[in-house]
């Protein structure tokens, strides 16, 4: 064996060197790409965020916005009623002015405040004659009636409304009681 040719050992020795060479490269390869992978996620993570925000705070804007102007568009189907009332309002104080043209002036401002109701979804609640019921009616006080049945609503004080399904107000009424003398000559159990 001569100095210039590698031992079987070297030759081993080499190859061992070379195969951690190799994977060390492979491996720095490896995590750059993570690295990358890593850097793409961080990114599309921000900009998730930043989208985010940009949602919360236009929806913040637009519940500001209805908050301030969604009853816009009621508010000027009612200028109407205002409008007529400022009218009547007007012809009232005129030095010739009659009760009758007054009276007829009133009941087209309640016939046009009543389609405003109507044309927004509100409904009154006029329960003459009914049956009394707490959930939308709300008694003021009780009198003997012997034309109207008990627990039946006597007279209407003040008519309530309701939004679609939901009551505004209830109905504020008198409820019929029976009358005295009828509980007077009313049969009893003790017989």
């Amino acid at each position: 064996m001569t100095d210039k040719e590698p031992t079987l050992t070297e030759s081993a020795s080499a190859a061992h060197d070379a195969a951690p060479a190799d994977e060390l490269t492979g491996l720095r390869s490896r995590l750059a790409e993570a690295e990358q992978l890593a850097a793409t996620a961080r990114d599309a993570q921000l900009r998730a965020l930043a989208e985010l925000e940009n949602v919360r705070k236009r929806a913040e804007r637009e519940i500001d916005s209805n908050r301030k102007y969604g009853t816009e568009r009621i508010l000027g189907d009612l200028l109407s009623v205002a409008d007529s009332l400022d009218l009547g309002l007007a012809a009232a104080s005129a030095p010739a002015a009659g009760a009758k043209p007054i009276a007829e002036g009133m009941q087209l401002i309640h016939k046009q405040l009543l389609s405003f109701f109507e044309k927004h979804g509100v409904k009154p609640v006029d329960p003459q004659g009914q049956p009394f019921d707490p959930q939308f009616h709300e008694a003021v006080s009780m009198l003997p009636s012997a034309e109207v049945p008990a627990n039946h609503v006597l007279k209407v004080m003040q008519k309530g409304y309701r939004l679609h399904e939901r009551l505004l107000r209830p109905a504020m009424v008198v409820v019929a009681s029976a009358p005295a003398n009828a509980a007077a000559h009313a049969p009893t159990d003790a017989s």
